[in-house]
């Protein structure tokens, strides 16, 4: 995809309500570019009175549109449609979600919005292929469960994959029948609008998928408390999910899903086919966005023998990635969400080295040409499991380097106190890997490769504080729907 002029972008604000945007009076959060910093919008705080609108207007949708009690292949049918409206809007949808996040031109054209599209049509194919079943019983009773929507999903994606994450997200709920009322994060909130114009274009009922804007202390708060949001889910910081939880058991103990935080490791034998490849797919997983993705892996533990070779590869690739304004077509590293996030950075890095650890690479901001906020990839030796940046997420370009001698070590090593959402492990060696995927506390764990394909059957989540539930696959499907059981005396 070709660079382009963040000024020539068209931006629709407001909430999306009801198939129509709303504006509303009161207080306004500006949006600022996180390529150059500059404040180029400006979004409508939802307060209580209008989360309650577009509640009470999904629910009035998902009650009187017909959307839930559809025959499920022609909600599918629309759901393909809607895909297919996603894929031919790319140019325009790359663009938006270029110019505010932290994502590329040439990725966000080129994955993102292809992802979200294959997303939406995956899920679509569940509609009519999973529902209830027949139950064994004696020969006088039928017993059956029946698989129902819930009503209205209370949604909030974060803002390092604005559309993939929403995606990820209104799927499944609409594919099983649902109505959604999704917050995008306040620092990304365009182009999941236009999305839900999407939708509606493609036939799915105004109203059933609602989008308001607002911060998580006002907006996001209402959202999940509210009386009529069945479910919510949520992507983002393990300390916002548990409030979230929080939140829901006292307004009505609704299920939530929850994609937390994360600390992977990667594990690095000296077996592992062909180091090369290692590196890049390690220099990959801490670099992609800037490290600012849950999964990043953040912990390298290396057998010690290898390890020298392999940080001298890895600081290799760190030094050829270009930082760089998101809608610059030759961007390789992309800038840091903000100024104070950035900052943040700074300051676990600062603090690791003071505690005793060696910078190998990096340790510094970059020059993305732009008064963007950019970082460039760090690696950092002689850390121990107290060092900050092993113990916190980082959510930056930041690799830890520990070294093992022994299996035993090297398991010992990857566990974290806190966090289990993914892990890798390069080995040659197929029962040592599949010792590891077994003692591992992780809810994903890659073999030789570390990232996630267009396999949306593979389900993602965590163990421990990583989160509660899954994302993708059939499980997401599933956390969409409530299941009533039924038994029928025949003798009657």
């Amino acid at each position: 995809m070709d660079s382009f002029n963040p000024n020539d972008v068209e931006i629709r604000s407001g909430h999306y309500i009801g198939g129509e945007y709303v504006e509303a009076d009161g207080r306004r959060i500006e949006v600022a570019r996180p390529s150059d910093g500059v404040v180029y919008a400006s979004v409508p705080l939802a307060d209580a009175g209008m989360v309650d609108r577009a509640v009470e207007n999904a629910w009035q949708a998902f009650r009187h549109s017909g959307w839930a009690r559809m025959a499920p292949r022609e909600r599918a049918k629309i759901l393909r449609r809607f895909a297919e409206l996603v894929e031919a809007d790319a140019p325009a949808l790359g663009r938006l979600e270029a110019l505010g996040s932290t994502r590329p031109i040439a990725q966000a054209t080129g994955w993102d919005v292809p992802f979200t599209a294959e997303g939406i049509r995956f899920y679509a194919e569940f509609a009519d292929k999973l529902g209830g079943d027949v139950t064994a019983t004696d020969h006088d009773h039928l017993g059956m469960t029946i698989a129902e929507p819930y009503g209205v999903i209370g949604a909030i994606a974060p803002w390092n994959f604005p559309l993939v994450m929403a995606s990820w997200k209104i799927a499944p709920a609409l594919a099983a029948g649902n109505a959604v009322v999704l917050k995008p994060s306040e620092m990304t909130p365009f182009s999941v609008l236009r999305l839900a114009e999407l939708a509606v274009q493609a036939g799915v009922p105004a109203g059933i998928f609602n989008v308001i804007q607002g911060d998580g202390r006002v907006t996001g708060e209402e959202l999940v408390r509210h009386p009529k949001i069945s479910k919510v889910t949520f992507t983002g910081s393990t300390r916002t999910g548990a409030a979230i939880m929080a939140a829901c058991a006292n307004s009505g103990t609704k299920p939530v899903t929850l994609e937390l935080g994360g600390k992977s490791p990667q594990i690095v034998f000296a077996d592992a086919p062909r180091l090369d490849d290692v590196a890049r797919r390690i220099a990959g997983s801490i670099t992609g966005n800037a490290g600012q993705v849950c999964v990043a892996g953040s912990r390298l533990l290396v057998e010690r023998s290898l390890a020298e070779p392999l940080a001298e590869r890895i600081g290799k690739l760190f030094a050829e990635l270009k930082p760089g304004a998101t809608w610059a077509a030759g961007t390789t590293l992309s800038p840091i969400i903000s100024a104070p996030q950035a900052a943040r950075i700074e300051g676990i890095v600062g603090r690791t080295l003071e505690a005793g650890a060696t910078l190998r690479f990096g340790g510094a901001r970059a020059d993305g040409g732009t008064d963007g906020a950019f970082y460039t990839p760090t690696l950092l030796a002689d850390v121990t499991a107290g060092s900050e940046a092993v113990r916190e997420e980082v959510f930056g370009p930041v690799l830890t380097l520990q070294t093992f001698d022994t299996e035993e070590e090297a398991l010992a090593l990857a566990q974290h106190p806190d966090y289990g959402l993914a892990a890798g492990v390069h080995t040659a060696d197929l029962g040592r890997a599949l010792r590891f995927v077994r003692g591992l506390e992780a809810g994903t764990v890659w073999v030789n490769r570390y990232g996630r394909t267009s396999d949306f059957m593979i389900p993602t989540g965590g163990y421990k504080r990583s989160g509660i539930g899954k994302d993708l696959g059939r499980q997401a499907y599933e956390a969409n729907l409530r299941f009533k059981s039924v038994l029928i005396d025949l003798r009657a």
